[in-house]
């Protein structure tokens, strides 16, 4: 019996994030997404007449700053911190209700999941007391 040799080649970054000179994730399209709107604004520039010598100027003042922009959100940020930034920013500080209107129909809703017998809550049996439970039961 002849035995080959087997080997099998190990991929050991598969859940990494992509990683191309230094950015990583989401910034290498942000550049590209960049870098395409500032030729789209070449051409367009180019083509409306204007002299070359303003457009290179725009063009590269505007390249370096966006490249430097990335850069720096890349390393400030990490793969996934730039969303999460994002996200905290949205979430209010406090919420003022002026009225009690939201509490009596949450009171109502969690009244409401206790008629057919369950809580609303998955496997827990919270939100309704043995009382009303037993009465409901009895209702039926």
């Amino acid at each position: 019996m002849v035995r080959e040799d087997l080997s099998y080649n190990i991929n050991k970054g598969v859940n990494r994030a992509i990683e191309f000179r230094g950015l990583k994730g989401q910034y290498i399209y942000y550049l590209a997404i960049g870098l395409a709107v500032l030729l789209i604004g070449f051409a367009a520039m180019y083509i409306l007449g204007v002299p070359i010598y303003v457009c290179l100027p725009v063009v590269l003042i505007a390249g370096g700053a966006l490249f430097w922009l990335v850069f720096r959100l890349s390393y400030q940020y990490g793969v996934h911190g730039l969303m999460k930034a994002m996200a905290y920013r949205q979430v209010p500080t406090a919420l003022i209700l002026r009225s009690r209107k939201v509490f009596e129909q949450l009171k109502k809703e969690k009244k409401g999941n206790c008629d057919d017998g369950s809580s609303g809550h998955g496997n827990f049996d919270r939100g309704c007391s043995n009382v009303e439970k037993e009465r409901n039961y009895q209702q039926r």
